[in-house]
């Protein structure tokens, strides 16, 4: 709880500009990071500090939800046009194998928005689904914003932000939109092209101006990507360095045998 609000108090005390910095990074979390610490928790409470930030950039009242079960991240108000909203801000790692819909929770962000008029899910874009998934029906039908972080950064960079005369309400709730002419559609391409030529339409920019953006997050990304290798493969080079005995306590570390033992020698002195 003490690093969280230290983490808040750095992150909500950022530039536009630093914050720029972030945004895509925070989508993704770094393989050093073991699996389940400490370290993780703090990085995903983290992204969604980002995201509050974020809804603070673009002219909302934003703030982070301290109740992490059964409930969304964010929560924001619109300061000039009375609509609130719900956000749910995702990492996940580059290494991670094929993600399922409940990895998304978007059936739960229907439920989540609660009082709020809508709901917003943030992801790393290239961590969608890329083919038929369940997640574009449940968005379409629930009206819930798949999102992402490099759309955020592409509002940000082209200072977009809501004031008395321009409201944000319409991007909230482009799912609801799209879902008038297409209830059914699963396929990604169908979602994302509709959606993106709705923003540009709804924010007067280009979609070439979009395309670039994503381009250069994209760069941001493989350049990632290959740190990310190096790491691994770095791993792998003082591995090979083990001797033998190393190499067994390792093993029997990771593989927690001496931790195991002692919980069911504990639980044999519980029954005696």
């Amino acid at each position: 709880e003490e690093a969280t609000l230290l983490l808040q108090k750095i992150i909500f005390a950022y530039t536009i500009e630093q914050l720029k910095t972030i945004i895509v990074p925070i989508g993704m979390i770094p393989e050093t990071i073991e699996h389940d610490s400490t370290e993780e928790k703090l990085f995903a409470k983290a992204a969604d500090i980002v995201l509050a930030k974020c809804f603070q950039e673009l002219g909302l009242s934003s703030s982070v939800i301290k109740t992490r079960s059964n409930c969304a991240d964010v929560i924001a108000k619109s300061k000039y046009h009375g609509y609130s909203l719900v956000g749910d801000a995702k990492t996940f790692r580059l290494s991670r194998t094929a993600k399922n819909q409940k990895d998304f929770k978007v059936e739960s962000m229907v439920h989540w928005r609660g009082d709020c008029d809508y709901s917003v899910l943030v992801c790393p874009f290239f961590q969608y689904p890329r083919s038929h998934s369940q997640i574009y029906v449940q968005a379409l039908q629930g009206n819930v914003l798949l999102f992402s972080w490099e759309h955020i950064f592409f509002l940000l960079d082209n200072k977009i932000r809501e004031n008395c005369d321009f409201s944000l309400k319409n991007i909230w709730d482009m799912s609801n939109e799209i879902a008038k002419q297409f209830s059914l559609a699963s396929r990604h391409i169908i979602y994302w092209d509709k959606q993106d030529k709705l923003l540009c339409k709804l924010t007067e920019l280009s979609c070439e101006s979009l395309a670039k953006s994503f381009a250069m997050a994209r760069d941001d990304i493989v350049s990632q990507c290959k740190m990310e290798i190096g790491y691994y493969q770095r791993q792998i080079e003082i591995i090979e360095g083990y001797t033998r005995e190393q190499a067994v306590n390792e093993l029997i570390a990771h593989l927690k045998l001496h931790e195991k033992i002692k919980t069911i020698k504990s639980f044999i002195e519980h029954i005696s």
